[in-house]
């Protein structure tokens, strides 16, 4: 596990994006890049990238939520709050729910999102689960089977208009193999649609569903597949079925860091994790500009009524000022 320091102060990372800036593990300097003229609607031209707070093992699952940034910590097994101001919390140890866990897997919690009841939803990757966790740090179980059968390892999650909920579930908590752990007990790697108290293996066919978000009209479904670096859409029909199945985007290149974890703004726009860092994308596919981090992100979240995006990355939460465009999930408060 490594060493964990609460951060008195932020640190500035970049001032600008023209601006050189202090490189870290992914090897460059963190910066935005414009690809498209559309992104200064956005972001604008002189939004600087902020370092909050660091000294974590692996950060994921941002959720802004009550006036704070709730993330996981994956290979620590944390669940921790962070305040705009830098100041962290420990909520929750041993987040993962899986007893003595070997050292060194990464089957901490990972997701998060707000439940309806003021509670938060967390995927544990080890105990392999949705439970729901308190200000306090009390967990209750909430989804842990599939007819009988027990969960890979919940990964993201999302609430639709209607009030259901999607999550993904690739094998990644499963530490002796992934697909060819002994203890993987369904044969897919599925996308589940939970509504009604029923769940549903929704999407069977990804490789290894990851990041997931909807549209601001609740009618295309987003899935990141790290399997094969690319973002897939779906329109979705009554009851929850699924038609027209599209790729978005392929994210391509030569830096760290790979089809994560995803969000999608309220126009409809997409920031996603890819190589070098987070990628934003139109809704049909075209890419508007890139966030280049100092470290491989993971996972981002709308905060703070909108207008700032919070970038889990591998030891760090980093923060980029936004234009007010940030889509705060349902149930948020």
């Amino acid at each position: 596990m490594r060493a964990f320091a609460i951060l008195a102060a932020a640190t500035l990372v970049a001032v600008s994006p023209n601006t050189a800036a202090q490189e870290g593990e992914a090897g460059q300097a963190a910066r935005i890049e414009r690809v498209d003229p559309a992104l200064d609607a956005l972001i604008s031209p002189d939004a600087s990238i902020e370092r909050v707070a660091t000294g974590f093992g692996f950060t994921e699952g941002p959720l802004w939520h009550d006036g704070q940034l709730w993330f996981s910590d994956v290979s620590g097994d944390k669940l921790r709050v962070v305040s705009r101001e830098g100041e962290v919390t420990e909520l929750l140890a041993n987040s993962g729910g899986l007893p003595n866990p070997p050292e060194g897997a990464n089957i901490g919690s990972n997701g998060l999102a707000p439940g309806q009841d003021g509670r938060v939803l967390m995927a544990q990757m080890g105990a392999r689960r949705i439970v729901h966790v308190d200000a306090e740090g009390a967990v209750t179980p909430f989804i842990s089977n599939y007819r009988g059968k027990r969960l890979n390892s919940p990964n993201d999650l999302v609430y639709g208009p209607d009030g259901a909920l999607w999550f993904t579930d690739p094998p990644f908590g499963l530490f002796n193999g992934m697909n060819d752990d002994p203890a993987k007990e369904l044969p897919y790697n599925a996308v589940f649609r939970y509504a009604d108290g029923d769940l549903t293996p929704a999407i069977t066919d990804l490789k290894l569903p990851n990041g997931i978000g909807l549209s601001p009209d609740g009618a295309t479904l987003y899935v990141s597949d790290y399997g094969d670096a690319t973002i897939y859409a779906w329109t979705i029909g009554a009851g929850g079925t699924l038609s027209d199945k599209r790729k978005v985007i392929t994210l391509e290149g030569d830096e760290p860091g790979g089809a994560d974890g995803l969000k999608v703004d309220k126009i409809g726009n997409l920031w996603a994790t890819g190589p070098g860092g987070i990628w934003i994308v139109s809704p049909r596919g075209k890419l508007l500009g890139r966030i280049h981090m100092p470290e491989v992100a993971a996972n981002v979240a709308f905060g703070e009524g909108g207008d700032a995006l919070w970038i889990t990355a591998s030891t760090s939460i980093y923060r980029v000022p936004i234009k007010s465009v940030g889509a705060l999930p349902r149930y948020a408060r």
